[in-house]
C-alpha cells in the first residue's frame, strides 16, 4: 500500500468516527441517518450529471452496493438503538476486516503479504478486545450483539462489491450514481414512519448534525473508494477500522468518557497493526 493511500484511508477513518459520534447523538436517528442519505443523493447528483452514465456492467454494481448501504445504516441505526455506542462500534467495524480478507482471497483471488495479513489480524483482535473489556455478554445483549455483527457483515459486503465496481468504472459516475440511488429509500422509509408534525419536529432537531454527518460521510467514503482504485481491498477495509481509535481518543477527550488502561492496550494492538499494513 502507498504510503499516500494509507494517509488518505487514515483520514477517511477520522472522518468516519467523527459522522457517527455526530448521529449517535440525534434523538431520532432514522430521521438523522434520513438526512445523511438527502446529503448522499444531493451530492451523488452533482456529480452524476457531471460524469455521466457509468458503463453498463457496473450497474450491478451500483445498485448492489446502494441496497447495501441501505440496510447499513438501519442496521447501524438499531445497533445504537439496543447498545451502547462504545461496544456496538467496535464490533461492527471489527468485524468486516476478518470477511473482507476471506473474501478477497478466496473468491477473488487476491494475495495478501504475511506482514498484511498480521497487521489485519491485530486490528481485528484488538476491536475484539475492545467489546469484551466489559466482561463477557449475557443473552440480553444478544439483539444488540446480533445487530452489530451484522452491520459488520454489510460493511463486509459493500467493501467488496465496491472494491472490485469500482474498478470497472470512472470513479466520479460510481461514487455519483451510488450515492445518489442510497438516499430516497431512507427518505420514504422515514416518511413513512414519522408522519405529520413528527417529522417535521424531527428534521428541525436533526438538521445541523444530519446534514454535517451526511457531508463528511460522503467526504469519507469518496476518499475510501479512491483509494480502493489501488486494488488493496483486505488492507485498506482494516485501515479503516482505526476509525474506533479515534473514535476512542474523540470520546475521551471531547465527551469526557474514560478510556482506561484494557482500552488503551487493544487500541495500541489496533495501531501495531496500521503500522504492519503500511510497511508491509
Amino acid at each position: 500500500m502507498a504510503p499516500s493511500v494509507a494517509l488518505a484511508v487514515l483520514l477517511s477513518a477520522l472522518l468516519h468516527a467523527i459522522w457517527n459520534s455526530l448521529v449517535h447523538n440525534v434523538s431520532d436517528r432514522l430521521v438523522g441517518f434520513a438526512l445523511i442519505g438527502a446529503v448522499d443523493s444531493v451530492g451523488g447528483a452533482g456529480m452524476a450529471i457531471v460524469a455521466g452514465l457509468p458503463p453498463a456492467g457496473t450497474w450491478p454494481f451500483i445498485v448492489g452496493s446502494a441496497v447495501l448501504h441501505v440496510v447499513y445504516y438501519l442496521l447501524l441505526s438499531a445497533s445504537y438503538h439496543l447498545g451502547e455506542f462504545s461496544q456496538m462500534y467496535p464490533l461492527a467495524r471489527g468485524t468486516s476486516p476478518w470477511l473482507v480478507a476471506l473474501i478477497s482471497v478466496v473468491l477473488l483471488g487476491y494475495g495478501v503479504r504475511f506482514g498484511e495479513l498480521v497487521g489485519i489480524l491485530a486490528i481485528s483482535g484488538g476491536l475484539t478486545a475492545l467489546v469484551l473489556v466489559g466482561g463477557r455478554p449475557c443473552r440480553s445483549d444478544l439483539p444488540a450483539l446480533s445487530a452489530a455483527v451484522l452491520t459488520g457483515v454489510m460493511i463486509a459486503a459493500y467493501t467488496v462489491v465496491d472494491g472490485v465496481g469500482v474498478l470497472r468504472a470512472p470513479l466520479p459516475a460510481y461514487i455519483g450514481w451510488m450515492s445518489f440511488l442510497q438516499g430516497p429509500p431512507l427518505a420514504v422509509l422515514a416518511a413513512l414512519r414519522r408522519r405529520g408534525g413528527r417529522l417535521t419536529a424531527a428534521i428541525r432537531a436533526s438538521a445541523v448534525s444530519g446534514i454535517a454527518g451526511g457531508v463528511i460521510s460522503l467526504t469519507a467514503y469518496a476518499i475510501v473508494l479512491w483509494a480502493q482504485t489501488s486494488g488493496a481491498l483486505a488492507p485498506i477495509a482494516a485501515l479503516r477500522e482505526t476509525s474506533i481509535v479515534f473514535g476512542a481518543l474523540i470520546g475521551a477527550i471531547f465527551l469526557g468518557e474514560r478510556l482506561g488502561a484494557r482500552r488503551a492496550a487493544a487500541a495500541a494492538a489496533v495501531l501495531a497493526g496500521v503500522l504492519l499494513i503500511s510497511l508491509a
